[in-house]
């Protein structure tokens, strides 16, 4: 018999730690390979932590309410075999998280939103800085989560109701400054958003697309896929499996850069960038789109929308993407230039779809008719994606949007 630790595992894009919440088990208790041992927070959400080896859990090494960095152990457990070291990668990585998590620290308690005897995540205490809510105040608060805790609905409501809601811009005041400090989360889209702009030569490349037969098919069929669905068909999947297709032809958008060397991605994994309430992003992953029909990434990213505006994503689902896309046109948005995430080389931008006069080629000749119009934006990294291939794909996504078939089933 052996022992080891198991670590805290990464959980998604810009997150560096997490807050414990329950242990699910105890010490002592002999657990499987992805049995449920810990429950924790994070700023996108609450989820449960399996365990990453089979044997006898005979230490917690950290506690209920402790915050927890990336890859830092948790527990020593007993197992079969020979003993496993902590490897240096890891150790490296713990330490350099640290220094970033008091950075960050410090930032919170600044604020003056400390905890209390009460637990609290570092989502809710991020709400009760950017709303102005006291620890007095915030201790007052009824919370529906387990054992009373206070979450990010609890929150919300609260503000909605007993709150006045304040932007998270002030508002203007002539010949007046004012310094409004930036929150946890939009710190680490700052540093993430810079990085990527140092990191990938963005270039980007647009196109305008007709979408006239792809509304027309959509009108058609979304009530009779969501009576037999119970998911909304929206223009998110429609959207997917046009970049899908597309990549399948060309492979080169689908690669990732490591040094000198680029990487080929033996997947498709496609990020869907989700807004949710509180303002903030989340992109969660649709693993493996190519092997998904239009029905069931219709189902898939209607779960996912819903899951990510109710804080239920599991970590899994916010990894390994491989391109990104953004449905920019819900927000009345006609075009944008979208920022790479990293490690990827490229990201789409899908504009709102606006109905245009425009000149349509016909048997009797051109004619002006009013068409369903739409802006695409394509970004990506002139490192390793020359202008012809960047603009190819991007045209190649506009036609297979165009080509829609109006006879098609979903």
């Amino acid at each position: 018999m052996a022992k080891t630790q198991l670590l805290m595992p990464a959980m998604g894009e810009s997150i560096f730690e997490c807050t414990v919440l329950n242990w699910l088990i105890e010490e002592g208790s002999t657990v499987a390979v992805d049995d449920m041992i810990l429950e924790v927070a994070t700023d996108k959400i609450d989820t449960e932590i399996g365990a990453t080896h089979a044997g006898t859990i005979l230490k917690f090494l950290v506690n209920v309410g402790d915050i927890v960095p990336i890859g830092s152990p948790i527990c020593e457990i007993e197992i079969d075999g020979d003993f496993v070291e902590e490897s240096p990668e890891i150790a490296a990585l713990a330490e350099e998280l640290n220094k970033d998590i008091v950075e960050i620290k410090e930032s919170y308690t600044s604020n003056g939103v400390k905890d209390s005897d009460r637990f609290y995540s570092p989502l809710v205490l991020n709400i009760a800085k950017e709303e102005g809510i006291s620890t007095k105040e915030l201790n007052k608060i009824k919370g529906t989560g387990l054992e009373g805790r206070v979450t990010k609905n609890d929150m919300l409501q609260y503000v909605k109701g007993g709150k006045q809601f304040k932007l998270k811009q002030p508002s203007f005041e002539s010949g007046k400054d004012t310094i409004v400090e930036m929150d946890r989360m939009r710190q680490m889209i700052s540093h993430r958003m810079i990085d990527s702009r140092r990191i990938s030569a963005h270039v980007t490349s647009f196109i305008e697309t007709d979408m006239t037969s792809l509304v027309t098919w959509r009108l058609r069929n979304k009530d009779e896929f969501f009576n037999n669905t119970n998911a909304r068909l929206t223009f998110t999947p429609l959207l997917i499996e046009a970049v899908v297709t597309a990549i399948k032809k060309f492979p080169g958008i689908n690669v990732q850069v490591d040094g000198i060397n680029i990487i080929q991605k033996g997947a498709i994994n496609i990020g869907l960038a989700v807004a949710l309430p509180d303002g903030n992003l989340i992109v969660p992953v649709i693993h493996n789109a190519d092997q998904l029909n239009l029905k069931n990434l219709a189902i898939k990213c209607d779960d996912l929308a819903k899951r990510a505006r109710n804080n239920k994503l599991k970590p899994e689902e916010l990894k390994g993407g491989t391109y990104t896309i953004s449905n920019i046109g819900t927000f009345g948005n006609i075009a944008g230039t979208p920022i790479i995430m990293q490690p990827q080389v490229a990201v789409i931008a899908f504009g709102a779809i606006v109905k245009k006069p425009a000149v349509v080629e016909t048997e009797l000749g051109d004619m002006i008719a009013i068409r369903q119009k739409m802006i695409i934006s394509h970004s990506y990294d002139h490192r390793v994606i020359d202008g012809s291939l960047g603009g190819l794909f991007v045209k190649e996504v506009s036609d297979n949007l165009e080509k829609f078939d109006l006879n098609r089933k979903f």
